[in-house]
């Protein structure tokens, strides 16, 4: 008897991500391909943290489905920022990360041969929990000659077996912030083919003026049926913490919660603790400064790859841009990506990799620059160097 993994999970036995993290490492190369800031997040946050520590909160089982304090922070800012009316004792469930919560979600309601609709480029985490489940992606390329979604060919993805959609904005990989009138649209396909709706909001405090995030649940007709994921690790800037959250009606979180009670059971719990003070005490000065901080950072690299030669992708949101890499001279982005790291001391990511349509994103990279400006000052020098 041989003992192998499971057929549907052999393709995700390297995740991109940590593969290029790892080879950063092991070369000495500027990581930009990983998306994790290089500082601190807010002081007061991480004395929240250290304070539950020394007076012995979260040192044991916090409650399964989150902390209530947590719960109710989460449900407060919702209402706050969006509008959105929630139940901290029935519509709210904190999770390890926000991508326990998305697993969490598409275990609850997916079952093996339903369908789940992506907009490509995607996250791989998407496509990894969707054979987990015993489901199908089906990939939806953008409108041609853009990172837009494009509704015709979202609509004509449409089959009986279809069961979700997966939306993401503010977007990784590709910095796109959905503006209203392309939510609406999204909008109307879902209502009209009654499907379920999980909404990928980890970097909603993460847009450049004029992008404003609008949630998805905001629109007509959604609320009721979007599931929506938030990160302190994106909105906090600690993603190690691993505290995420997935609101909605109780009729779609009570599925999650009992699914995500099974995956890690309860994690972070001193964590948590710090995470509902962030939320409740923190300004909205705090992400206005955030975010003109992340702009200086995103113009600082986009003009150095400008300066190159590159075609830049404007970014819209989250701390992530794309670049097509055919002005200096490479055929793919992967060809690129494989070359960077021992020709250049950089990596980055193709957003290839990411892709079932090959055309979609074969030129094109994904640089993060949530780093320090002396950071991507080093790597912008090792490009100059490299390809003088």
């Amino acid at each position: 008897m041989t003992h192998e993994l499971v057929a549907r999970m052999r393709p995700h036995t390297r995740s991109v991500f940590g593969e290029m993290s790892a080879l950063a490492t092991r070369v000495g190369a500027v990581n930009l391909g990983q998306g994790f800031p290089d500082t601190e997040g807010p002081v007061l946050v991480r004395d929240a943290a250290l304070a539950a520590i020394r007076d012995g909160r979260g040192a044991q089982y916090p409650p399964a489905h989150g902390l209530p304090e947590l719960r109710r922070a989460i449900c407060d800012h919702q209402a706050a920022w969006y509008g959105l009316a929630w139940d901290p004792e029935t519509d709210v469930v904190v999770s390890t990360g926000a991508s326990e919560a998305i697993a969490a979600a598409v275990l609850a309601f997916v079952e093996p041969g339903d369908e789940v609709l992506l907009l490509e480029p995607w996250f791989d985490l998407y496509a990894a929990v969707i054979d987990l489940a015993g489901g199908r992606r089906v990939s939806v390329p953008p409108i041609p000659g853009t990172f837009r979604p494009d509704p015709g060919a979202l609509r004509a993805a449409i089959g009986p077996r279809t069961r979700m959609l997966l939306v993401n904005s503010p977007h990784n990989p590709t910095g796109t912030v959905l503006n209203p009138a392309e939510l609406a649209r999204i909008a109307a396909v879902a209502i009209e083919a009654d499907l379920l709706v999980l909404a990928d909001e980890a970097y909603e405090h993460l847009w450049f003026d004029p992008h404003e995030h609008v949630p998805i649940a905001t629109l007509p007709g959604m609320a009721d049926r979007t599931i929506t994921v938030g990160s302190a690790g994106k909105s906090l800037s600690f993603t190690g913490w691993k505290v995420g959250w997935a609101t909605g009606p109780a009729e779609l979180i009570g599925p999650v919660r009992v699914v995500r009670q099974h995956l890690s059971y309860v994690s972070g719990g001193p964590f948590q603790w710090a995470v509902a003070k962030g939320l409740s005490a923190l300004p909205a000065a705090h992400w206005d400064r955030m975010r003109a901080d992340l702009a200086e950072r995103r113009d600082l690299l986009a003009s150095g790859l400008t300066d190159l030669g590159l075609v830049v992708h404007p970014s819209e949101g989250t701390y992530f841009l794309l670049s097509d890499v055919t002005g200096l001279g490479y055929a793919s982005g992967q060809d690129f990506c494989a070359d960077l790291p021992t020709r250049a001391g950089v990596v980055v990511i193709p957003v290839a990799a990411l892709c079932d349509h090959a055309d979609v994103g074969r030129t094109w990279v994904r640089w993060a620059f949530c780093k320090r400006p002396e950071v991507l000052e080093e790597a912008l020098a090792r490009l100059g160097r490299a390809f003088a």
